[in-house]
């Protein structure tokens, strides 16, 4: 069962505009610079033509009080990110044969570190990631463009709340890994070949006693230097990396 927010949404920029596209998601509307050229801006063009979505051309100074972030001369207004349901989601991908890995993000606020993540799960083979649906950043345009258009791609599950989430993945056979900096664990221990729930910790207060004391797995990264942790995105990523590794062997 998937649902999505009612409000509509604005994604700017040239290649998140095509992955939302090619993700299948409802177009309304394109607005585009006048005078915009290129080939991928061709190729954008042809592509809207052909999915019969309206073009507006409008002048530069337009979409420069619409976005404040480099819009590239293209805004969309389309629907939300589209949400998955978790407890659906896990019999779907065992169905096609797939070991589960999914990505969940502990009340994460900053909209870039998701988009980050998102972008990194997406090109890790990261099936899915989970966050609150409530005191997390908001998938909004930022997250999208910021993710270069994964959060369309990506499933995402919203889920009320998490502590129900572990025991649903628990119940599917999935070990629940929590990435902490106290771990005595290295990450590079952790079998990531088994059905695997990672969790990433909040960027000022990491993961929540009540999740950690639920993790059957905490493992940490090696800090070398004096700063004594990394920006969750990065940390994220290096753990999505080590499971790609050890999938492909």
């Amino acid at each position: 069962m998937e649902n999505s927010n009612s409000k509509p949404q604005i994604v700017y920029g040239l290649r998140p505009v095509m992955e939302a596209l090619e993700a299948g998601k409802r177009i309304d509307k394109v607005m585009l610079q006048a005078g915009l050229s290129g080939e991928l801006v061709a190729q954008l063009r042809n592509c809207l033509q052909r999915a019969s979505i309206p073009i507006q051309y409008v002048p530069a100074e337009k979409l420069d009080r619409l976005i404040r972030g480099n819009h590239q001369g293209v805004v969309a207004t389309m629907a939300t990110v589209t949400y998955r349901n978790f407890i659906d989601l896990i019999p779907s991908l065992e169905e096609q044969g797939e070991v589960p890995f999914v990505v969940m993000l502990d009340h994460i606020t900053d909209v870039r570190n998701i988009g980050a993540i998102a972008r990194t799960a997406e090109c890790a083979g990261v099936h899915a990631i989970v966050v609150p649906a409530h005191g997390s950043a908001q998938l909004n345009q930022d997250a999208i463009k910021t993710s270069s258009g994964a959060l369309l791609r990506l499933p995402v599950c919203r889920e009320d709340n998490l502590k129900t989430t572990i025991n649903v993945a628990k119940q599917y056979g999935m070990q629940v890994v929590a990435a902490s900096e106290k771990a005595a664990m290295n990450y590079r221990q952790v079998d990531f070949g088994k059905p695997t729930l990672l969790i990433m910790g909040n960027e000022e207060h990491g993961i929540s006693n009540d999740l950690l004391k639920m993790s059957d797995i905490r493992a940490k990264l090696p800090i070398m230097g004096e700063v004594q942790s990394l920006n969750v995105s990065v940390a994220a990523g290096v753990f999505m990396y080590e499971a790609l590794s050890q999938r492909n062997e």
